[in-house]
């Protein structure tokens, strides 16, 4: 979107980032779930490591894929990858951290479930 871009119509950096965030949501709210259970739990970036490798334009198409890497009882590690075509873009690790009232907790099993989704 033009939003997205800049004055020469690529797309600024963080909107990668905006773009996985979008695609983790999508994968909750397609179940009819939140990625949360209201204001004191959910999940929190605790870390990304990311890798801009070509850019895109207004107008592109493009898609993410979501891969996960490793998982804990409170946390989970996800490849995320952005392709315009065939020519992958855009590359991130993250770890997310699900929390209740501020604390590490275990992910609930019906979270677990729409991250197996990652796996196949």
């Amino acid at each position: 979107y033009y939003e997205d871009t800049d004055a020469g119509g690529i797309v600024y950096h963080s909107r990668y980032i905006n773009f996985c965030e979008r695609a983790r949501s999508e994968a909750f709210f397609e179940r009819g779930m939140m990625p949360g259970e209201g204001s004191d739990s959910g999940f929190v970036v605790r870390n990304i490591n990311a890798g801009f490798l070509a850019t895109s334009t207004l107008g592109d198409m493009l898609e993410v894929n979501s891969t996960i890497l490793s998982r804990k009882s409170s946390s989970i590690v996800l490849l995320q990858e952005i392709f315009k075509e065939d020519i992958r873009v855009f590359s991130m690790e993250v770890t997310l951290v699900y929390i209740e009232n501020g604390r590490p907790r275990r992910i609930p099993e019906r979270f677990q479930v729409i991250f197996d989704s990652f796996e196949a």
